[in-house]
């Protein structure tokens, strides 16, 4: 069953805001260790997933599906900024 349009507009929404905030970030000295800067991003994925819960629709099957899909998504996108932040680490 494929998600409705309005929870795929959320995703894409989402995933747009996410990646905008993954972009923002600049990396300062001193750094903040790999472990607790994966702990952030996953601290952001939380949170991201938690503000769109309040604005999935459809039955909870369906918002539960999204909300796993847009997880999935976010934590793709935090996939690249932890290696370049790993790389910024490895470079100091």
């Amino acid at each position: 069953m494929a998600l409705l349009q309005a929870n795929k507009d959320l995703i894409s929404t989402g995933m747009k805001e996410f990646n905008a905030l993954l972009n923002q970030q600049v990396f300062t000295d001193p750094p903040v260790s790999e472990e607790a800067m994966a702990t952030i991003v996953k601290d952001w994925v939380n949170f991201y997933v938690n503000y769109y819960r309040q604005q999935m629709t459809g039955e909870q099957q369906e918002q539960a599906r999204a909300l796993e899909e847009l997880r999935q998504e976010l934590n793709a996108l935090s996939v690249p900024f932890l290696a370049k932040y790993r790389d910024f680490l490895k470079s100091l």
